[in-house]
């Protein structure tokens, strides 16, 4: 073996390399253990602990803190630890409606309606749709009419094109989704959740929301679907509001002393702020000195070291606010503390935030804040701290609100300076420019203290520029430490007012913590009986080399998690699912090297050149098998969402693992034991002989395979038309609940009349392993922010009228909502992918073999799979003990099958284009020779289907009730892709290249 230096070069530093990337997950659940142990139970104290240490380093040798640690251990998804997923559907409609200045030309308004419906069905977007609508209901009618606005002229012209205001409008609506994209972003960054997923769907106005260990589903609803409010506020310099927290501090301290001596009449002597008035809260020079000992107290005790608890004890006590808010200060020349300068007034750790809401909402603190003042916090916080910055906000005007709303901004862009450090451009309409100048001049006015304008989105501070000048004209430009991206976000949130396109949810999945870990400990367990399952039958098969397939196969596993890790992979239930099917594509190139093996020793070659000869003609079979499936995993990874795609995720990399450790791990191995003049037998006498000589007549009766798998079709069809599918929520739309009860013995059809009775006909309840799953349409027309609230409180009530099916929200372990919009669209988007896929393989194939016979016979075999597994699902869809539910996973099953079965086509074409180029003499019969070629590679098709189909029952029997349809569908599958890997690919070629095989 050559380069045997190099490869293990690569091993040790990818074992290395794994080892470090998989030790952040075992870190980071002994801190969590840990926070456990000290809770004790307590959710609220395992929170502040894990909040007190995020900055605390925990690794033992490179003392990264808990929050890098936490940032990189292996992530669980949404079916593994519970949580909320969701899809945001960005309302262009609204958007163009307001870019027409709200037009009500009929064509135009009919031109949108139409749009909106064909939308449902169609792949196309929005604006397109719109744009074909209006051309045929006013095929002379001029779009430039309708949008060449007063705030649109600089870009659309009177005499525009309909096709250069389709090309603005569809620059418009990019700028929306990546406007909400980053809005919904900041969203869930304040709402806390860690690994929080979000991602724009490629190609469509969508935006997936994951949002692991989630416990409160509708604080989350409202949190994505409010509508984006910008606005710019003047704000109070530091030194204007510095009195005034001090103040409040005292209130604090007093009521917190009074509460510790539980008294009923506390005497608190504390100056109050006179809040009529705004001069209240400017600086009283006259405290100087006051301030300056306070400021120094503070700056001693944060620099104080934590042992020093009596210390911190007693500065809590008296200083309770600015325990937990510091105030923003610097050090001055004299070595004293000094207030700074600016808007900022204070700063406070995450976990702290919460509690200087609660004082600033108290009663005794809020009499004493002006009405013409509001604190914010920043959006974001510092640099690679989790400390948020306070900010003194000064409302003006009647309403005490901003001095400019949103809506006043027609564009915004980044840029760069003259400098070249990232800027943002930003340019008003004309009301807003004359504001903006009365404004900005009078913050320019002191040229000793000039002042800041607070850019706010949805009561968050994004940034607080200082106004150095009066701006006229209506354009600025905002500067500061901007990277290229926070220039970009912060553009995005200017067009907020401009580009008002709320996002609504079309698609929603909760999934409980119990269900969670119900999946957890069943994907564990299927996946170390699948494990056990391999390695006992190599080992029983093929004697001491099934150990080195065991050693591969375990390496195999650890660099799979290891680069899973790295990558910061998400792993769900069908990533687990990707993982032990990756067990049999590991076997199965062992198989491939150990049969070839096995031919070459009965050759009469010694055994060194038997090994070395069987990983080399072994070697075009592998890859071909192996590049069809990997493409199988880039196609769902490309049209995938989700859990379909973590599974293509795990498949791909799982694939080149699995190559790495068959074709080098392993023949390392062997190289090592030759060495070592250790005794290797590549079988035990029971399976020396198993399919030795096998001569069947799969050409001679291939006609009967093509009636049997004619006639199954054919039902399928006849029960697809008759009594169609289970269809999945994805597939039709609605609610689906699945509900734990208290007692096992409530059946579906108890539950179904219940249900039937109180939410009208069509709801479909069927078992989910021990539970129940009710899938409704109950008000699901209803696009209402409280429509979910009801109609969870419908069910509920209605299960209760029967005190059998009593439950609680509690019993509600999952839940998933699909609008009819996502739902027809992910129909035709799944018949599409089938097609690209078995496509695309082919014309691999075509490549691969270069004659079209080959091609055409992967083609109709990936198609007569596909078809046998659909209808076997239609056929037996009410006969079967479990559901079998046609939904997005069962799409990635009939990709996975489509793999499988290319794979195992392809290493049968392999051996008959072998044995057609030795074979190809005038008297050889082509049908013979590849009846030959195909009884000659049986053993591997047979055992290596046998080795995967031991897996994907364990995977069926404890992979728990989230995966059992999916499962199932790989099972028969295999089954189906190893008979027409035999059966249907190669009586194709045979009846199409009668002429053209030699």
């Amino acid at each position: 073996m050559q380069g045997k230096g190099v490869v293990k070069f690569f091993a040790i530093l990818m074992a290395v390399v794994c080892i470090y990337q998989l030790s952040f997950t075992w870190v980071a659940h002994k801190v969590e253990n840990d926070a456990q142990v000290y809770a004790k139970g307590d959710t609220t104290k395992v929170k502040a602990y894990l909040d007190s240490i995020s900055t605390q380093p925990v690794y033992p040798l490179f003392k990264h803190n808990f929050q890098y640690v936490k940032q990189r251990e292996l992530a669980l998804g949404l079916d593994l630890q519970g949580g909320m997923s969701v899809t945001m559907q960005i309302s262009l409609n609204e958007l163009v409606k307001k870019l027409s200045n709200n037009n009500q030309d009929p064509a135009f308004n009919q031109a949108m309606a139409a749009a909106t419906v064909d939308g449902v069905t169609s792949q196309q977007d929005y604006i397109t749709l719109f744009v074909d609508e209006y051309e045929k209901i006013n095929p002379n009618g001029k779009l430039a009419a309708i949008f060449s606005t007063k705030d649109n002229q600089d870009h659309i012209k009177f005499n525009a094109t309909n096709s250069q205001v389709e090309s603005y409008l569809k620059d418009l609506a990019k700028t929306a989704v990546q406007q909400s994209y980053t809005i919904l972003n900041t969203r869930i960054d304040q709402f806390g959740v860690a690994n929080a997923n979000i991602q724009l769907l490629p190609g469509k106005d969508r935006i997936l929301i994951e949002l692991p260990g989630v416990k409160e589903p509708e604080r989350v609803r409202k949190l994505l679907s409010g509508t984006a409010k910008l606005e710019f506020y003047q704000t109070y310099d530091n030194s204007q509001v510095y009195q005034l927290l001090t103040n409040m501090n005292g209130l604090i301290a007093a009521k917190i002393k009074a509460s510790k001596k539980d008294t009923t009449k506390a005497a608190v002597s504390v100056k109050a702020t006179d809040t009529k008035t705004t001069a209240a809260v400017k600086a009283d020079t006259s405290k100087n000195k006051g301030a300056l000992s306070l400021l120094n107290k503070v700056q001693k005790n944060a620099g104080k070291d934590t042992s020093a608890l009596g210390a911190k004890s007693q500065f809590a006590d008296q200083y309770p606010l600015f325990n937990i808010l510091k105030p923003q200060m610097y050090q001055g020349q004299n070595g004293q503390g000094e207030l700074a300068h600016g808007p900022i007034v204070g700063r406070a750790e995450v976990k702290d935030t919460a509690q200087v809401n609660k004082y600033l909402r108290s009663p005794e603190v809020r009499t004493v804040i002006p009405q013409s003042m509001k604190f914010l916090w920043s959006v974001k916080p510092q640099d690679k701290t989790k400390i948020f910055e306070l900010y003194a906000i000064k409302l003006v005007g009647a309403e005490n609100g901003p001095v400019l709303a949103g809506d006043v901004i027609n564009d915004a862009h980044n840029d760069v300076d003259q400098k070249g450090s990232p800027e943002v451009s930003m340019t008003m309409n004309s009301d807003g420019a004359q504001k903006w100048r009365t404004v900005t001049a009078e913050a320019a006015a002191d040229v000793n203290n000039k002042q800041s304008i607070a850019i706010v989105l949805d009561d968050n501070v994004y940034t607080a520029p200082v106004v150095q000048n009066e701006i006229a004209g209506g354009t600025s430009s905002i500067s500061g430490n901007f990277t290229v991206e926070e220039a970009k976000d912060l553009a995005n949130v200017l067009k907020a007012g401009r580009l008002p396109a709320p996002a609504h949810i079309v698609t929603e999945s909760v999934v409980g913590p119990s269900l969670g870990q119900d999946s957890i400990n069943a994907g564990l367990l299927s996946s170390l009986v699948g494990l056990l399952v391999v390695l006992v039958f190599m080992i029983a098969y093929y004697n001491r080399a099934g150990t080195v397939a065991v050693v591969a196969v375990i390496i195999n596993i650890f660099f799979l998690m290891g680069v899973l890790t790295s990558l910061g992979a998400v792993l769900t239930m069908p990533g687990v699912a990707g993982i032990v099917l990756t067990l049999g594509i590991s076997v199965d190139a062992n198989v491939l090297i150990y049969e070839r093996v096995r031919e070459e020793l009965a050759l009469g070659k010694s055994l060194r050149i038997a090994v070395a000869d069987g990983f080399k003609h072994a070697l075009s079979s592998i890859l071909d098998s192996n590049i069809s499936t990997f493409l199988t995993g880039l196609i769902l990874f490309t049209f995938g969402t989700g859990p379909i795609q973590g599974f293509a995720i795990t498949l791909m990399i799982g694939i080149v693992t699995s190559l790495f450790c068959s074709l080098l791990i392993s023949r390392l191995i062997f190289e090592y034991m030759l060495e070592k003049g250790w005794d290797i037998k590549f079988s035990n006498p029971w399976s020396s002989h198993t399919f030795k000589n096998a001569n069947y007549a799969f050409v001679k009766n291939r006609f009967k395979f093509y009636i049997f798998s004619s006639a199954f079709i054919i039902a399928g069809f006849i029960s697809m038309a008759t009594q169609g599918f289970n269809y999945g929520v994805d597939f039709v739309g609605g609610r689906t609940y699945v509900m734990r009860f208290a007692t096992k013995d409530v059946n579906t059809e108890t539950v179904r009349k219940i249900v039937d009775k109180h939410l009208g006909e069509g709801n479909e309840v069927k078992t989910f392993g021990t539970d129940i799953s009710i899938t409704t349409k109950y008000l699901l027309d209803k696009d209402s922010p409280t429509s979910d609230a009801q109609v969870q409180a419908a069910l509920i009530k209605a299960l209760n009228t029967n005190p059998a099916t009593h439950v609680t929200e509690k019993s509600i372990i999952d839940y998933q909502k699909v609008l009819p919009t996502i739902a027809n669209g992910l129909k035709k988007s799944a018949a599409l992918t089938i097609i690209f896929a078995i496509i695309i393989i082919s014309a691999y194939i075509l490549i691969r073999f270069r004659k079209w016979q080959f091609s055409l016979g992967a083609m109709f075999a990936t198609a007569h799979d596909a078809l046998m597994v659909l209808a076997f699902f239609s056929i037996f869809k009410d006969v079967l003990p479990f559901s079998l539910d046609i939904d997005q996973s069962f799409i990635a099953a009939i990709l996975t099958v489509i793999g499988y079965s290319i794979n195992d086509t392809v290493v049968v074409f392999d051996r008959i284009r072998e044995f057609l180029n030795l074979h190809h003499a005038k008297t050889d019969d082509p049908k013979t020779v590849i009846n030959d070629a195909i009884n000659n590679t049986l053993s591997r098709t047979i055992i290596t289907a046998l080795t995967v189909v031991l897996i994907l029952l364990v995977l069926f029997i404890f992979g728990g009730d989230t995966i059992r349809g999916f499962s199932f569908a790989l099972l028969i599958g295999v089954c189906f892709g190893t008979y027409s890997s035999i059966c249907v690919a190669t009586p194709i070629i045979i009846d199409f290249g009668k002429k053209d095989l030699r």
